[in-house]
């Protein structure tokens, strides 16, 4: 069952990252980075967060589909879908777009100002 964890780190954290993995050759599990909290918010809104809910474990859908599970303009879910695209959350291609995951998992910390 692949889990994407989404992150909130800097650049230095992920490439640190990204080297360990090179280094090491050993496999793991995907990561899709954020530089700030803010960021995160920004591309996960309320209803992204709905559509990427909709699509985990569902394999390759429509547009379509998409929005007829969220209950939505297909307009409307084609833009947040674009932006989700865009943050490589999501895959696209002749045949329609996937959230290859069967979950995810978000890590961040909030630290005393």
């Amino acid at each position: 069952m692949p889990i994407l964890t989404m992150k909130v780190q800097d650049l230095d954290a992920s490439l640190g990252d990204f080297v360990q993995a090179w280094n090491t050759g050993a496999q793991s599990d995907p990561v899709v980075s954020f530089a700030s909290p803010e960021l995160l918010w920004q591309v996960l809104t309320a209803k992204r967060w709905q559509i990427l809910k909709a699509m985990t474990g569902a394999g390759r859908l429509s547009i379509r589909a998409v929005a007829r599970r969220v209950g939505r303009d297909v307009k409307a879910v084609h833009a947040d879908l674009h932006a989700l695209i865009d943050a490589g959350l999501i895959e696209q291609d002749d045949q329609g777009v996937c959230f290859p995951y069967d979950a995810v998992h978000v890590d961040f910390m909030l630290d005393a100002a």
